[in-house]
């Protein structure tokens, strides 16, 4: 199995770089996803990605951009809630990018 190294721990991933259990995430492992989705994680990245982290733990499963957005929107307000903002952080989806660095699995629906 795949894993990523971090001061001699080993994260098990998947073949697409999602980890296989999101309870050993530590901000340190999410610093190394960004660095090789080649994000440069600033506060308004944090903020995705710990809102995420909150959101998974409360539902379970790990939101489709779609969702994202209108939950995002909900609590940070419509100008962090909208496609554009969270595209702009995450070029490569919102869904399937943020949630790889918030050690989340794939979303459903995410191809």
């Amino acid at each position: 199995m795949p894993a990523y190294e971090i001061g001699g721990k080993s994260f098990e991933h998947d073949e697409e770089g999602y980890i296989l259990d999101v309870n050993v995430w530590t901000e340190e492992l999410a610093a190394l996803l960004a660095e090789k989705e080649g994000i440069n994680m600033t506060s308004e990245h944090w903020e995705v990605v710990n809102f995420l982290r909150e959101y998974y733990n409360e539902y379970q499963i790990a939101p489709a951009v779609r969702v994202l957005t209108k939950a995002v929107a909900k609590k940070m307000g419509a100008d962090k809630g909208n496609n554009k903002y969270l595209y702009e952080l995450f070029p490569y989806g919102p869904g399937k990018q943020a949630c790889k660095i918030a050690g989340l699995p794939k979303p459903t629906g995410c191809i």
